[in-house]
This record gives C-alpha cells, structure tokens and sequence, in this order.
C-alpha cells in the first residue's frame, strides 16, 4: 500500500507537530492487513504485549494479557475494547503500513500498535507524548479531539488509564476505513466505536525525554569511567589549594573544576553518537529471541548474494546507521559494527526487502557483515517462498 493522495511537503510544514489533521482516505487501494480473530489470538499469545479494556456500569476496568482464549467468549454486552502492542513484529502485512511513513526517520518510528473495539467501546479522552498516526482499518470511528496538554492538566483518579478530567472538544471526525487522523504530541483526543468490528492502526513515533537521555548517557559513561585501567587517578585534584576564608564554603573555583570534569566527561560526541544507536535499536520485547536455531553458512550466504538474491529484515529489529567519515557504523538491535561501507548501510537499512548492488554484494566484508546480521536475528535470506517471511515461527 502506498498514500497516493498525500502532499509529505505540506504535512510537514503545517501539521507535523503543530496541529491534528484529518486525512480523508489517501490510499491508492486500503485493503484491511489483519483480521479482528487473527488479532485476538494474538493477545492469547506469551511475549505480546496486549490490554483489554470493559466499560461497564462502574466505569473503565483495564486487563493485561495474555488473555486466556475462552476470554473474548464471556465478555458479553459490555463495550470493550483490545489493544494489541507492536503487531508489526509478527505481521509482515501490518509492518508494511509503516513503509509510507518513513518521511519521518526510521529511529523515530516505534510500533504499529491495533485496537479493535466493540460498538460504544474506547480507552477514554487522553493525550500521548508523541506523534501518532490513526488509520481507520475496519468500521467507523469517532474521534474527537481536544487542547494541547501538559503535565497540569487535570487527571481522572485513577493511575492506570491516566485518563483527562473534563475533556472539552475543539473537533470531531467520524472515520471510515482508509482515514488517518493525525495527533501531534500532547493533544487530547477520545475514539469510540460507531458499531462492531471497529480496527484501528496506530502507528506511533519515539520521543526520547531530556531526563531519559541524561540518565542513559550519564550511565554509560560512568561505568566506562569506572571499567578505566586507573579510575582513581580521575579523581578531583587541587594541587594549588589556595588559603580560602572559611572552610565551609565551597569556592567558585572548586565549583568550576567540578563543572568542567563533568562536561569534559559527557562531551564526547562521536561515543554519545555510538551509544545512542545502540540505545535507539535495542529490541523492544529482548525476551523475544529471534536467533535462528543454526548459525549462517558463510559460504552459503557469500553464494547466495553474489548470485543476487535478496535478504529480508526482521519486523523485529531495528536498524540505522550514522556516518563516520568515509565509512558509516551500523547499528542493529543494539549491536554497533564499525567501518560497514556507507552504500551498504544504506542499503540494508532501505527497506524490508535488501537486494544489494552486485559489486557491494561482492564486495570485501559484506558477506562477513550479512552472515553476523542473520545469526542475531536480523536478516534471512530471501529464497521467494512464504516462509521466510514469517518471524513469528
């Protein structure tokens, strides 16, 4: 699928960020990649992430999965909803709505997140800290949308929905399959259900917090500091102690000696570069092993991309690159490879299908590369059958 009536230039400089916008079926043809059973089951299943949400005559109450499968069946007349985390990690159909957005940076992308509601179901008026895509996949939804929110806005009381308190609408939409809603950041919205078999698709973006990426970078570098041949030698030092007036005064002086130890060891900006695509492609779900069950044969994958087949990444890992002079790091699930060609990064990260240039299939490393990328999970070669297709096996 692609967006076929859909200006990227404008979204960007009017809405993204700045405003919600209702964008009226922009598909070239929208066709529904999953169906509601095929969702439920996977809510049945260990390792994905799910929620059942019943409002009933006392209000709200949330679940965690996984559900048992007799579950769906007792549910009876009350409006509920399913919510099902990360979808595109088992559904190659449903990891591929994420492909039209990739006018935002694949780091930035986070999840394909499916809800299914029942008729008068919905999670209740919120706001969420980051952009999110709603496409209506299934049925009719109204979604209303409301102010920009911050951390004072009123709160329901109850912490695990975090829900708003006295949501006032300054929109309202009702969406049929194919319609994307989007919401910026911090704006309240509520959807519910008009009727039964109600999907929607959420595909939503990562916003790292200033307090989350001082505490991961701190982190790392102290116990890089820590793991130093002499880490008591990097120790504060005053070799020219003046005489101060009071002993209980620290000085300016020791002030900035300390200020500037701290910068000098958070300044490094080529290692917070490495550390930071690391952080940003480590597995979501790590309890999820991906690994084949035997190791790649170099030999066999050295023949297979010279004869031009094709590899196919796993929906599962994330992958991103950052140049580094003339050759570029590559990142992979948390794992950094140095002095990757700059072509071939960009290849591999370009796509859910790889089919790489015959010279840089040939080419010294790539073979070696390719190889540790499928042991850890990444990668399969593409043999054009349907079973290299399906993670979830």
């Amino acid at each position: 699928m692609h967006l076929a009536h859909f200006d990227i230039a404008r979204f960007l400089a009017t809405a993204w960020q700045k405003q919600p916008l209702l964008i009226r079926n922009p598909w070239g043809d929208w066709a529904n990649p999953l169906e509601p059973d095929e969702l439920a089951g996977l809510a049945c299943e260990a390792g994905v992430e799910s929620r059942l949400i019943v409002r009933g005559p006392g209000g709200l109450t949330l679940e965690h999965g996984p559900l048992a499968e007799d579950r769906f069946a007792s549910l009876g007349a009350d409006p509920w909803t399913l919510l099902v985390q990360a979808v595109d990690q088992h559904v190659p159909d449903v990891a591929a709505l994420i492909e039209p957005f990739r006018f935002v940076p694949d780091w930035r992308i986070d999840d394909v997140m499916i809800s299914y509601a029942t008729d008068g179901a919905g999670v209740g008026p919120h706001y969420d800290q980051y952009d999110v895509f709603l496409i209506q996949g299934l049925g009719r939804r109204k979604w209303r949308v409301g102010p920009r929110c911050n951390a004072a806005t009123p709160r329901q009381p109850r912490a695990d929905l975090a829900l708003i308190a006295d949501f006032a609408a300054t929109g309202e939409w009702v969406l049929e399959p194919g319609d994307i809603l989007y919401v910026p950041p911090g704006f309240a919205h509520d959807g519910v259900a008009l009727g039964d078999d109600c999907m929607t698709y959420s595909i939503g973006f990562r916003a790292p917090a200033r307090g989350e990426l001082v505490e991961g970078w701190g982190a790392h570098v102290a116990d890089a500091l820590e793991e130093m041949p002499d880490a008591t030698a990097d120790r504060y030092a005053d070799p020219d102690l003046p005489l101060q007036d009071h002993p209980g005064e620290i000085t300016p002086a020791a002030l900035d000696r300390l200020h500037a130890m701290t910068l000098e060891a958070l300044a490094d900006r080529a290692a917070f570069a490495r550390w930071f695509g690391q952080m940003n492609t480590q597995a979501k779900y790590p309890e999820t092993d991906w690994r084949p069950e035997e190791p790649a044969d170099p030999a066999e994958v050295a023949a297979h991309l010279a004869q031009g087949g094709a590899l196919q990444r796993n929906p599962a890992h994330r992958l991103a690159f950052i140049r580094d002079g003339a050759a570029a790091l590559l990142f992979a699930d948390g794992q950094c490879h140095a002095g990757v060609q700059p072509a071939l990064a960009e290849a591999l990260c370009g796509g859910a299908l790889v089919l790489l240039d015959p010279a840089l299939a040939r080419a010294p490393g790539t073979a070696a590369l390719v190889t540790a990328l499928i042991d850890q999970g990444t990668l399969v070669l593409d043999h054009g059958d349907d079973d290299d297709d399906d993670w979830a096996d």
